[in-house]
């Protein structure tokens, strides 16, 4: 039995320009004790998707199933079952954050949990907070309650929609460090985000979402092996040509250039030096998922947009 299970999961929303399809038929399973990733641009669905997981949203067709229990028929015990970060910072203002724990605990039924509410506030960093005010947290202590919250009445399931959105480093490798424990424990971890490293170094599975459909769905070294290929990377202040810019991704003064064999890097350097493109810090990486993302995305840009 899957942990989650999508079934051709659609989500339709009337406009005054007609209908619009958040979700177009999604399908996937995740496996009990996967680390899983779900990518895709703004807009593509994911968040869509996780709230119909966590019964917020209705699903205007489709089923979803949480260890076999339908998360509309039988919402309470799929409920129990379910973790979920929001990306959103949700707090009550009127109690400290053990209370806040506490309580949390109470709306699954889970009495006497301090020993674990103990192991929660030491993992994630916030044993020296227990008695402070959730006011008076800033935004990466809020985000780690929220954290705190998800996991209080020990679900076998955790999801992460956009966990360490505008937080510091070290929220995010105390953060990993601890779900990447409970993940080997055995819990199933569903990841939504935008830093692609971490999908990279955590999830062994990935589905990549545009327009509302899957469009990518494979292990992630499966994912990297069709991206084989190397990327030139260097800084720049020249301004690139039309012909060199139309092949580059360009931050700032970093760009980056996809070259399949050592053959295309010197064409790339010759057209740069025929160009009078100064190039500083030269290197040469192996193609990462970002690469794979905006490959995948770019061939998706055929169908319906965004």
């Amino acid at each position: 039995m899957p942990a989650i299970s999508f079934q051709s999961v659609c989500k339709t929303y009337q406009t005054p320009n007609g209908p619009f399809h958040a979700l177009d038929h999604v399908s996937l399973d995740i496996a009990q004790g996967e680390f899983f990733g779900l990518l895709g641009p703004n807009g593509a669905g994911k968040t869509t998707l996780i709230s119909i997981l966590a019964g917020l949203t209705r699903a205007t067709s489709g089923r979803v199933l949480v260890q076999g229990s339908d998360v509309q028929i039988d919402y309470a015990a799929a409920r129990r079952k379910l973790g979920i970060v929001p990306q959103e910072l949700v707090f009550d203002p009127f109690f400290n954050v053990r209370e806040a724990l506490r309580f949390q605990s109470g709306y699954f039924g889970v009495q006497h949990n301090d020993d674990w509410i103990d192991e929660l506030l030491d993992s994630l960093g916030l044993a020296d907070k227990a008695g402070a005010n959730m006011r008076q947290l800033s935004g990466g202590m809020k985000r780690r309650v929220l954290v705190a919250q998800a996991l209080v009445h020990k679900p076998p399931i955790i999801v992460l929609d956009e966990p360490t959105a505008g937080v510091d480093v070290e929220l995010r490798q105390t953060l990993w460090h601890f779900i990447a424990r409970l993940n080997k424990e055995g819990h199933t971890v569903l990841l939504t985000t935008h830093y692609l490293e971490e999908a990279e170094a955590l999830c062994g599975r990935i589905a990549m979402l545009k327009s509302g459909r899957v469009v990518a769905l494979d292990a992630t070294s499966e994912l990297l092996k069709a991206a084989s290929g190397n990327v030139l990377v260097f800084k720049t202040d020249s301004v690139l040509p039309p012909a060199l810019a139309a092949q580059a991704r360009v931050t700032g003064r970093v760009v980056q250039m996809v070259a399949h064999d050592t053959q295309e890097i010197e064409q790339h350097l010759a057209a740069l030096r025929q160009a009078g493109v100064e190039a500083q810090d030269v290197e040469i990486r192996r193609a990462d998922l970002e690469d794979v993302f905006l490959g995948v995305m770019a061939a998706a840009t055929g169908g319906r947009g965004a």
